[in-house]
């Protein structure tokens, strides 16, 4: 009896202990209501769980009591919840989590968690994770969720989503606030925050790249050698703590093929270990005659997080490219650039464009306190260069009294080999503290670049017209018509045929074998710039204030490893000046001054028929405007007002003698005004928007240019628009249905200075409407962008009448995408 009674009252006692135990469970969103993968909860010692696939979660066997239920996530801004569990019930629990800014972090090694077209923080504004709203200066971006959207695969198909940037051709040629910017130079073109050397001739790819940003105005004073409209920086993929996999697939206009996936995810079960892998792989045609582009990307990514303390990140990009180099549009020489086919191209059949490029990063963060640490980055950058092409000489066909036939294109060849290499070294200390209600970030620096142009470096040229001395020229002088060979009409005899801009057959093999070269030998050389900086960020209240100086060192290596080698050394002090007010919770006012400052480059220093030395460009830059967020920070947007100043750039003399001979103008002046827009209205309604009013125009220079140009620079338009917008049907039995809509216009713009002053066209403006449909079930998702809706002929950028630069006709691309 005894027994039958302790086993009833211990039968009892395990009954109500059972019964008092209850489970917490939930989910844990981000604000997209996108799962969280791995997030911690935690209710007390010992006591916890983590979200799975779907961000779903359970703590299970909590007994009676209060707790403090902490949710924590990497990248957003952790929760603390008070929960009293009294009654016999389980209890639901969600989380939405936002974004934070990671104080460690200062160069990204963990991917973006954010999804949308908003972006919130950057690291390349002020090398330190900040707030885009508490950026002094603007900074115009384009997310991966965007290039996505748009069906885009290279920088110049995104750019139109930043104010103040457009094409200045089709090669990888851009402007900003007036002032260009190029590969195959090493002032404005970075990636991860450093400098890398790109091909001049073919688009940057974008399959692998998180999203663009535009610093604008110029950067001198955190990069050095910068130009003074801006720098464009593409942040690459980052290995994500959640694992995730996806591909797709693109068909469509010009047979258009590409192929693309993004792998990311734990290597190891502790998650110290991190890896992401994106791949992609294109073959194009092209809308123009004989172009086609043929691109592998391969850029793998690892991650490895010791501790909480220590982060190390190794990112490769490689790329291989095959396609021709496209020289553009040429016309009828009466300037109707509506004479010749926007898809007649001058390539010859055998002439080809082979380019390989490979970037090695690795970077370092290390905290030794919870306000001191070191980030310490390395990039290595290499690009080869392989060229056939027969080109233009900038010049119509010559007749032998002088005149020209305006439907024949005077024509050269060239053959080409080049190899570059960059290196860079970033280290920096970032250190927080206090002085009274004063919150301080310092951050000191130094950093060391090198270009190398490898030995090996040369070309074949041959001319188009055919002298007695058994040499060739691109040039034909009546008035010296005895040094010229002729033919039997008496025109002088060509070494590289006329292109006939009415021959169907003009693009044909080109036989080669009797032309007549000369070489030139790209002298060695070495560049070498390293600067010392220090930066510190204020914060009072409503009130931060940023405060910078560089000391930049720039040594050129003239006839680098021969007996003539010279030095040439350059050196400045470059200061920055911000100030942001936050006068709303959501609207913030700043200003900022910075100067810039851009050595003139070892090419020309070394080119004996350039007339050199000249002095540096420089560069200054004032600027104010709002920084806000609206619909509950879905949505940011930034109104600036500039004016941006530099002296000293140069330009084509346009000397008939000397072709290479530059001048240098006195002083270029832009002023304007920009509105970026970008997010979410609502959760299913995405925006981006964007306007620019530039007045970009020479102050000091020669009548002749200022005559020729008015008051606006080259491929600068005064107006610039641009809208898109995606909307997703989120319920009903159209649930996963959406609609994506955009409109392009650019301003009439002046081409480039020429040789030829009357070659100069006036690019017409130009409206483009594009849409898109998209429809998502499960884990599928098809797209079917259609661009260029109405067929508008227009032109991105050009310099002349023989190098005009049309954009596509209308064309249709197709996307299936599969994610797991």
């Amino acid at each position: 009896m005894k027994h039958t009674i302790l086993a009833f009252l211990c039968l009892t006692l395990f009954s109500n202990i059972t019964h008092s135990q209850i489970s917490i469970r939930g989910t844990v969103t981000d604000t997209d209501n996108a799962p969280l993968i791995g997030a911690n909860i935690i209710l007390g010692p010992g006591k916890g769980a983590t979200t799975d696939l779907d961000g779903k979660y359970e703590v299970s066997h909590v007994t009676q009591g209060t707790y403090e239920v902490v949710v924590k996530y990497i990248g957003y801004q952790g929760q603390t919840r008070k929960l009293t569990v009294s009654g016999q019930e389980d209890l639901l629990l969600d989380f939405i989590l936002e974004p934070s800014v990671e104080q460690l972090q200062e160069v990204e090694i963990i991917g973006r968690k954010e999804k949308g077209y908003k972006n919130t923080s950057s690291f390349v504004a002020t090398k330190s994770a900040t707030k885009l709203m508490d950026v002094p200066q603007s900074v115009g971006y384009v997310t991966k969720e965007v290039i996505l959207d748009q069906g885009a695969f290279r920088l110049n198909d995104v750019v139109k989503n930043i104010s103040g940037v457009n094409q200045h051709s089709l090669y990888n040629d851009i402007v900003i606030r007036g002032f260009r910017i190029q590969g195959q130079q090493n002032s404005s073109m970075m990636l991860n925050g450093m400098r890398i050397m790109t091909s001049f001739w073919k688009q940057q790819l974008i399959p692998h790249i998180e999203r663009v940003e535009v610093l604008k105005g110029p950067a001198s004073a955190l990069f050095g050698n910068a130009s003074p409209g801006g720098v464009i920086n593409s942040v690459t993929k980052k290995p994500l703590y959640e694992t995730k996999q996806s591909i797709s697939g693109t068909v469509g206009s010009f047979n258009t093929f590409k192929l693309l996936s993004d792998f990311t995810g734990p290597m190891t079960k502790d998650k110290k270990l991190l890896y992401r892998l994106n791949l992609g792989y294109e073959n194009s045609d092209g809308f123009r005659d004989l172009q086609f582009s043929k691109n592998i990307v391969v850029a793998p990514s690892f991650s490895f997080i010791p501790s909480d303390r220590t982060r190390l990140n190794f990112d490769i990009v490689y790329q291989d490219s095959k396609g021709r180099l496209d020289r553009g549009q040429a016309v009828f020489g009466d300037g109707d650039l509506y004479s010749v086919p926007i898809s007649k191209s001058l390539s010859a059949a055998n002439d080809y464009l082979n380019e390989q490029s490979l970037n090695i990063t690795f970077s370092l963060q290390h905290k030794f306190t919870d306000n001191l640490s070191i980030n310490s980055i390395y990039l290595n950058s290499g690009y080869d260069e392989d060229l056939l092409e027969h080109r233009t000489a900038n010049a119509f066909a010559t007749l032998g009294d002088g005149s020209s036939d305006i439907t024949k294109v005077a024509m050269r060849v060239f053959l080409r080999k080049r190899s570059w290499n960059n290196q860079n070294f970033n280290n920096y200390l970032n250190y927080n503290f206090k002085i009274g209600e004063i919150d301080s970030k310092l951050l000191v620096g130094y950093d060391y670049f090198q270009q190398e142009l490898e030995p090996g470096g040369s070309q074949l040229e041959a001319a188009t017209y055919l002298l007695q001395n058994g040499t060739a020229t691109n040039s034909f002088n009546p008035d010296n018509i005895d040094r010229y060979i002729l033919d039997e009409n008496g025109n002088p005899a060509t070494n590289v045929a006329h292109f006939d801009l009415t021959s169907p057959t003009a693009n044909a093999l080109r036989d080669m074998s009797n032309y007549i070269y000369t070489l030139r030998n790209y002298t060695q050389y070495k560049q070498v710039n390293h600067g010392v900086y220090v930066q510190n960020q204020f914060s009072y209240k409503n009130f931060d204030l940023l405060l910078g100086l560089r000391k930049e060192y720039f040594t050129d290596y003239l006839d680098y490893n021969t007996p003539d080698e010279e030095k040439v050394e350059q050196d400045t002090f470059i200061p920055r000046i911000g100030a942001v007010y936050k006068i709303t919770p959501n609207i913030n006012i700043y200003g900022t001054w910075v100067k810039g400052y851009q050595p003139q480059t070892a090419t020309t220093i070394n080119n004996p028929e350039a007339g050199g030395p000249f002095d540096p460009l420089r560069s200054e830059l004032f600027e104010v405007g709002f920084k806000s967020e609206w619909f509950q920070k879905r949505l940011g947007a930034t109104l600036a007002f500039y004016d941006l100043t530099q002296k000293g750039a140069l330009y084509n003399a346009n000397d008939s003698n000397n072709s290479d001979l530059l001048m240098q103008i006195g002083e270029e002046k832009s002023k304007g005004i920009e509105l970026d827009a970008y997010g979410k209205i609502m959760d299913n309604w995405s925006l981006v928007l964007n306007y620019a009013y530039n007045h970009a125009y020479f102050t000091e220079a020669d009548e002749v240019t200022l005559a020729t140009f008015g008051d606006q620079k080259p491929n600068a338009p005064k107006h610039a628009f641009n809208l898109w917008t995606k909307y997703v049907i989120d319920q009903g039995q159209f649930s996963g249905l959406g609609f994506g809509l955009g409109y392009d216009y650019v301003g009439e713009r002046n081409g480039s200075i020429v040789r030829d002053l009357d070659l100069i066209p006036v690019f017409p403006s130009y409206g483009l409407v594009n849409t898109a449909l998209y429809y998502t079930v499960d884990k599928f998702q098809i797209q079917l962008n259609f661009n260029n809706v109405f067929d508008k002929t227009h032109w991105v950028g050009g310099y002349d009448f023989l190098r005009a630069f049309p954009g596509q006709p209308r064309n249709i691309m197709t996307t299936v995408s599969y994610t797991f």
